[in-house]
């Protein structure tokens, strides 16, 4: 079984076949699929998409690309959202959340204070983060050590080894998805290869990030298959190995997985 522990399938690429996307992932054994938030805006909609898909489960958070446009008081949405359904076992995690350093242009100091202000509510209910993290590995650490977060997924990872194993100190596990399928992508195979088995889980990004074979196509949940193949051959392990290995990490630091597994 393989869990694409982030993937957007609310996202206005899917408006056209969102319903035979989720089913062609599902028959190419991906089971369980985790949808971040991106914002507050999105969260209801979310929410329903998931209660009506058995496998399909949800993070709520605002994406630090789109604080400049939130407002100061989608936090109190937020954290009246987290405490509204605190009960739901759909939700997993509080994200996206983070930091981007990369994009020109964004405010960097409202990003910190947004991201600060989540991993409070993380820490409030007790649930694990889904981490963005461009350019800003070190920043988004000391957030983490500052508000006392210990469990979480560093997304789209790309940072250095000894960033890797900071993360991991953390508590966190690493995100690889299509960026890891590029051969040029030296760091990001090499840390794919030499990291131990608990670091890493799986992901595609959906609709972003494809996989060298569909790039610069739209990219899908099913596509999780030949990601976790491509994961295999660089650890020279049997995909089999590979599927297990990062399904239980996944379960291990996103521990609400654990009911729709069985059930997925």
């Amino acid at each position: 079984m393989l869990i694409d522990t982030h993937c957007h399938l609310d996202a206005a690429e899917f408006s056209g076949d969102r319903e035979t996307v989720i089913r062609g992932a599902q028959s190419a054994g991906v089971r369980v699929m985790v949808l971040p938030a991106v914002e507050v805006g999105a969260f209801d909609s979310l929410r329903s998409l998931c209660q009506a898909h058995a496998g399909l489960v949800y993070a709520l958070g605002i994406h630090p690309m789109l604080v400049d446009r939130a407002r100061d008081e989608d936090l109190d949405y937020l954290r009246a959202a987290l405490r509204e359904h605190r009960d739901d076992p759909a939700l997993v995690a509080v994200g996206e959340i983070g930091l981007d350093h990369f994009v020109a242009g964004l405010d960097r100091e409202r990003q910190s204070r947004f991201f600060s202000a989540q991993l409070k509510l993380a820490r409030e209910f007790d649930l694990p983060v889904i981490l963005h993290v461009r350019h800003a590995q070190d920043q988004v650490l000391k957030h983490l050590r500052q508000a006392g977060v210990r469990a979480g997924i560093a997304h789209a990872f790309n940072g250095s080894a000894q960033q890797a194993a900071a993360f991991l100190d953390q508590g966190c596990v690493l995100g690889f998805g299509g960026a890891m399928t590029f051969e040029r992508a030296l760091r990001i195979r090499r840390l794919a290869r030499e990291l131990p088995d608990e670091a890493l889980v799986l992901e595609t990004d959906a609709p972003d990030i494809a996989p060298a074979w569909l790039h610069p196509g739209r990219n899908a949940p099913a596509e999780l298959v030949q990601i976790a193949r491509t994961l295999a051959t660089l650890r020279e392990r049997i995909p089999e190995d590979v599927a297990r290995v990062t399904a239980a990490n996944a379960i291990r630091v996103l521990p609400r997985l654990a009911h729709w597994v069985g059930q997925a």
